[in-house]
């Protein structure tokens, strides 16, 4: 467990729920994500559901936000 810069406790996270909020904060859609690694479409939803969860996101757009403002993805959502 770690604090994030925003000042929320991060647990659980685990790398695919990151790399997930890294493509959204690229652009990517779900489907887009899907096809870039090589998984089913709700797999890839699985995945982001997950991470917003963990991260206390209202929604997609607050999820790269979060991930983001505590250093979980690089600037640029990579």
């Amino acid at each position: 467990m770690r604090a994030g810069a925003a000042g929320f406790l991060v647990k659980d996270i685990v790398p695919e729920d990151l790399l997930h909020a890294a493509l959204l904060a690229r652009g990517l859609s779900t489907a887009e994500i899907a096809d870039r690694l090589v998984i089913s479409p709700l797999t890839a939803k699985t995945h982001i559901n997950r991470a917003m969860t963990k991260l206390h996101a209202r929604d997609r757009a607050q999820l790269v936000i979060l991930a983001d403002e505590s250093g979980l993805v690089a600037p640029g959502g990579g």
